[in-house]
């Protein structure tokens, strides 16, 4: 089924296409360097995770996105700018203006 080349004939040369093309190396750009003071004094992270979801008022949780009405506890809706929808069964709730 394969193919075998005879002594006779003479392989195409696969070295000469690897040589013509450009190094990636030689296109990309140098990196400048940033300082890390502008950037800490510029904004405070976000939170992620858990923390963004609960807010501690002495010994109660209070939650501070609203939950799914369709699929229960456990499941908390996105906040956007207009609406708070569900990532599990795309239940949207708009805001009111």
């Amino acid at each position: 089924m394969s193919k075998k080349v005879a002594k006779n004939e003479e392989a195409p040369p696969k070295a000469e296409a690897k040589t013509e093309a450009p190094k990636k190396e030689e296109a990309k750009p140098q990196k400048v360097e940033k300082s890390a003071a502008p950037k800490a004094a510029a904004k405070k992270k976000e939170e992620k995770g858990v923390h963004a979801l609960y807010k501690l008022e002495g010994d109660k949780v209070a939650r501070l996105r609203p939950l799914c009405e369709r699929c229960g506890p456990g499941y908390f809706m996105a906040d956007h700018n207009d609406r708070y929808t569900c990532g599990h069964c795309s239940f949207t709730r708009y805001k009111r203006a």
